[in-house]
């Protein structure tokens, strides 16, 4: 059977069949075993015209479904008039050729389908980058089976290659040129955000994360007052969006929005778009947003911090949030979600039930990073000052009656404590966030150690 055409395959419009095979120890079982990839095709506008779905314990070697369901799957082709299949696992080159052979029908996997949506969602210059450089990564060993022209033969007298080249060499070598330019661009924009996000300082910044749809955009529209855009499909926006955040009774911080994830994320994509994730690696608390509403809401943490680990941010400086609480029927569950995850706040960005509670919890948990300094010191001390706007928020000055002498207020992480220095002429004084009691003053330099 001859292969299947694919020159400028998009999945959009098109009529698909729907196959998964799910090991029998897997916590999903087989009536749920596509609701995922069913959520991510109506993203796609792919249009499910049918289902199959294998239990085996691994998938098969050549083929991944077995000998007698691949047989089943050929025979539900024609009857729907199928124009994909598309896997909701990963398949290897071979696997994927070998079926579309025995098929004659395109074959897409979960990563090329996440690929194609990510492409489509693509609106800013460093997304079309990202988006582009994993692409080309994971199409570079599927190259083979990709376009029928690649098996012509070029070259000859003249052509300035050796006789007999092959079109899919010369392709591969053009391909790593690309990829090692998208490299290139993306690395400088990696060098820009993190300029941008490291003269953030004096300010401090809150990151939301979390799986796909869980509503991490309305949440950010619900405390911010932002325009985020909004939609009830997964990957709905890619770009890392900040907007400022006003906090009763602290003051102004910066909330960013990112992309979210899903499981069995194309690893071409995790590392395509860790630029876009400097945000979250650099802030000062990760804000866990959770669909509370979905059955799957405890594996939705756990790919969610395998991912987050994965690209080397710290995810127990996170604090959960049980979101779409008005979508839960059963009230016991979220009883039974809270008693786990006892830090937990359970909020509706819709309703906006229990927003006072997450901004709370959010001072606490800043708080708990930072001290108040009162520092007393002659106006023409410029390094101190310089100290302070470089590493800290100051709240306030106030100047001596001879405007001799000053005296900062200001809010700076434990961390940089270090960083101040007292001399026979200033005085440091540190209070913990809320504390009312005596200060801690420190009077020697011998007190606080420069870094």
């Amino acid at each position: 059977m001859a292969d299947p055409k694919r020159e400028e395959l998009q999945v959009k419009a098109k009529r698909a069949i729907l196959v998964s095979v799910i090991s029998p120890s897997n916590h999903i079982n087989k009536e749920q075993a596509l609701d995922e990839l069913k959520g991510l095709v109506e993203t796609a506008g792919v249009k499910v015209v049918g289902t199959l779905v294998q239990s085996r314990e691994n998938p098969h070697p050549a083929t991944c479904l077995g000998k007698g369901k691949l047989a089943e799957l050929k025979s539900m082709v024609k009857p729907v008039d199928a124009e994909l299949i598309i896997f909701d696992n990963n398949l290897s080159p071979s696997q994927g050729r070998n079926i579309e052979e025995e098929t004659g029908t395109i074959i897409v996997d979960r990563s090329e389908l996440i690929l194609d949506i990510f492409a489509t969602h693509a609106k800013t210059y460093e997304a079309k980058l990202q988006v582009e450089l994993a692409q080309l990564l994971y199409f570079r060993p599927r190259l083979k089976r990709l376009w029928t022209h690649l098996e012509r033969i070029e070259g000859g007298v003249g052509a300035g290659r050796g006789p007999g080249e092959k079109q899919l060499e010369t392709d591969r070598r053009l391909l790593d040129k690309r990829v090692a330019e998208l490299k290139r661009k993306l690395s400088e924009v990696e060098k820009r955000r993190e300029r941008t996000v490291s003269n953030r300082f004096q300010q401090l910044t809150v990151s939301l994360v979390g799986y796909t749809n869980a509503g991490k955009s309305t949440l950010m529209n619900a405390l911010t007052g932002a325009d985020v855009y909004i939609a009830d499909q997964l990957f709905a926006t890619l770009d890392t969006r900040t907007r400022r955040w006003e906090l009763p009774h602290w003051g102004e911080i910066l909330l960013s929005d990112t992309v979210g994830f899903v499981r069995n994320l194309p690893h071409h994509l995790v590392a395509s778009f860790k630029s876009t994730l400097e945000e979250a690696r650099q802030a000062d608390l990760l804000l866990h947003v959770v669909d509370s509403s979905n059955p799957e809401v405890e594996h939705h943490i756990k790919t969610v911090n395998s991912v987050l680990e994965e690209i080397g941010i710290d995810y127990s400086n996170a604090l959960l949030v049980f979101n779409k609480s008005d979508k839960v029927e059963d009230r016991s569950k979220l009883d039974v979600l809270r008693l786990k995850y006892e830090n937990a706040i359970t909020v509706s960005a819709v309703s906006g039930e229990g927003l006072d509670r997450l901004s709370q919890a959010v001072i606490d948990r800043l708080a708990s990073g930072y001290v108040i300094v009162e520092i007393e010191t002659p106006v023409g001390n410029g390094k101190l000052l310089s100290q302070l706007e470089e590493h800290s928020l100051i709240l306030s000055r106030e100047y001596s009656s001879d405007d001799t002498r000053v005296t900062y207020r200001a809010r700076i992480a434990r961390r940089f404590l270090p960083v101040l220095k007292s001399s026979e002429d200033t005085e440091i004084r540190i209070h913990d966030e809320g504390d009312q009691g005596s200060p801690n003053q420190l009077q020697h330099e011998e007190s606080i150690h420069e870094v």
